[in-house]
């Protein structure tokens, strides 16, 4: 079964200092029929203005994923973590028993684009952990490269929760494969072109900013439609 969330029935959260646009209820928007997917909490799309940020604050028990789609967003917290992470940079970061961290935009003339997901972790109390890692155009494009999982190797960062998150990036024309299992979900968002996601329930065109929501075993196929630039989307595998 699969579920169309387009980038219009999203919401739009639109302050001076950061644009954001919500697939589930978060901080203004309260949704209780949209308040989750699974584990996933939070889906959030984020465009911070030059020279802005979220000061010192503090999370506990959640698996935050931040994957920088352009720009640079610079990273603090009470670990003693200080990185600034550039386009095609994934963090994580496991709250646990509690951490502080600030998210900022250090350039002072351009924007930095993030999405960001929160993730319930497989039990609570966990200690407090944060890893980040640059992935490179070419090793996402025409595959799924997994950036983060808890199912650890591969590459990806290590997170708490069976979970496995990919980025991909399709040219026009070539396609994959992605065979869902019937216990688990499958969430993906187009950041940026146009891709086609076909199964048994038929054929779905998707647009920057749109969302599918997958349940049931449902063999996939992810073709890339956009004549201008590749499909790049983020895909979540997740109980």
């Amino acid at each position: 079964m699969i579920k169309v969330i387009t980038s219009a029935e999203r919401h739009t959260s639109n302050r001076e200092w950061i644009h954001s646009e919500f697939s589930f209820s978060f901080a203004d928007y309260d949704d209780p029929s949209n308040a989750h997917f699974g584990a996933l909490l939070a889906h959030n799309d984020n465009e911070l203005s030059p020279g802005q940020g979220m000061h010192e604050h503090p999370h506990h028990d959640l698996e935050i994923i931040t994957y920088v789609v352009s720009g640079v967003l610079k990273h603090q917290d009470d670990l003693g973590n200080h990185a600034e992470l550039q386009g095609g940079s994934v963090q994580v970061m496991s709250a646990g028993t509690g951490i502080n961290h600030s998210e900022t935009n250090p350039s002072d003339s351009e924007h930095v684009r993030f999405l960001q997901i929160w993730l319930l972790p497989d039990q609570p109390g966990r200690q407090p952990k944060w890893d980040a890692k640059f992935y490179p155009a070419e090793h996402k494009t025409n595959t799924l490269l997994p950036v983060a999982s808890g199912k650890g190797g591969e590459g990806a960062l290590e997170i708490n929760e069976n979970v496995t998150v990919y980025l991909s990036s399709l040219e026009r024309s070539r396609e994959l494969k992605y065979q869902q299992r019937e216990d688990r979900r499958t969430h993906i968002y187009l950041i940026s072109g146009h891709l086609e996601i076909a199964c048994s329930d038929g054929v779905f065109q998707l647009e920057p900013g749109d969302a599918a929501r997958i349940r049931k075993s449902c063999n996939l196929h992810l073709k890339g439609t956009g004549s201008d630039s590749n499909a790049e989307f983020i895909l979540i595998d997740l109980p």
